[in-house]
């Protein structure tokens, strides 16, 4: 893990704002880490999760935060470059 931690460019602390937000989020059920990974990507305010977690695709639909699997990712990063 600590390999990753240092390819990292941000670190985004878990607050309690953030924990809070987690709550919800569970509440709207997506699973606990879930909505951990959800919560600190929305206050890092990340452009994009990425996930293969279909359940988890689906429940993020309403979300301001773009939740998509890795390969529409690439798609939309490729579409987006020919447009240019």
């Amino acid at each position: 893990m600590s390999h990753y931690l240092q390819m990292a460019k941000v670190r985004q602390q878990v607050d309690e704002t953030i924990k809070h937000r987690a709550q919800l989020l569970e509440q709207q059920g997506i699973k606990p880490v879930d909505a951990l990974h959800v919560a600190c990507a929305e206050a890092a305010n990340c452009d994009y999760l990425l996930t293969c977690d279909r359940r988890l695709l689906n429940r993020c639909r309403g979300l301001a935060l773009k939740t998509l699997n890795p390969i529409d990712f690439i798609l939309e990063m490729v579409d987006g470059n020919q447009s240019d």
